[in-house]
């Protein structure tokens, strides 16, 4: 099931944090110009609340963007490996006997082609998951009755041991793909953000200023990070990418050799 923040795409969340930054920074200046007309207040001790406020929300954007950033790197680095993992898998299909060998070569075509749709194309993520899982069956269940059939072999282990990392690392990287900001850290990011602005603007109508350029480029700053954390924590969508370059070379080559092989033949 899509989850909830993900229905917002990424430009409109921007809009809309900035949106509910002035909306907090007005009722907060509303607030203050109420406070004076009750009764002056000191702006001495205003002025250090709102610049703690406003470190300990800087504090959080800077934690949550330290996560997003962390696991955006680390989704990368599994394109990689999963790329390095299935080239090694169809390399030691040499080493097994024909038909075997070359109809687990179309095997890790299709797994390609399939991993490519899903990581390119957010629509087709289901699929992905399916279609990977669906072809590691087939493998495995090709592969392993040659096991009985030469229990001997050399090569075969070679494979197997391949095809588990493949595998393994399948699993890995739909781990990490699910491992995303707890809803719990976005609720207190926002409502850190909500607080900080309606100080900004409490002080500001304490002070009896106007909402200037500086209050207005900080509201902004902040908007924009919090879209930043947003992007870096969809892999699949948005400003930032994770490069499926390796990938795709990984692809290239597999079709390159397909088509030498079908030459030879």
């Amino acid at each position: 099931m899509e989850e909830i923040r993900d229905l917002i795409p990424i430009p409109m969340l921007f809009v809309l944090t900035l949106v509910l930054a002035f909306a907090f920074i007005g009722a907060g200046r509303w607030l203050g110009r109420r406070a004076v007309a009750r009764g002056a207040e000191a702006e001495g001790p205003i002025g250090a609340s709102v610049g703690a406020t406003l470190g300990l929300l800087a504090f959080v954007l800077a934690f949550t963007f330290s996560m997003a950033a962390s696991r955006f790197d680390a989704r990368k680095a599994l394109v990689v490996k999963d790329a390095n993992a299935i080239g090694t898998t169809y390399l030691r299909t040499w080493l097994l006997p024909e038909p075997v060998g070359a109809e687990l070569r179309v095997h890790l075509r299709q797994y390609v082609a399939i991993r490519l749709d899903g990581a390119l194309h957010k629509n087709n993520y289901a699929a992905f998951l399916t279609g990977s899982d669906e072809l590691q069956r087939a493998m495995w269940q090709r592969a392993s009755p040659l096991a009985a059939e030469q229990p001997t072999s050399t090569s075969l282990p070679l494979f197997i041991g391949a095809l588990n990392e493949m595998i393994d690392v399948h699993g890995e990287r739909i781990a990490i793909q699910r491992n995303r900001i707890p809803m719990t850290i976005w609720a207190f990011m926002f409502a850190s953000t909500a607080i900080g602005m309606l100080a900004m603007g409490y002080q500001a109508g304490v002070s009896g200023a106007r909402i200037g350029a500086p209050v207005t480029c900080l509201a902004v700053a902040f908007a924009g990070v919090i879209m930043l954390i947003s992007d870096l924590d969809r892999s699949q969508e948005g400003f930032l990418r994770i490069s499926q370059q390796s990938m795709l070379e990984l692809q290239q080559g597999m079709e390159a050799d397909a088509a030498a092989d079908g030459a030879a033949r």
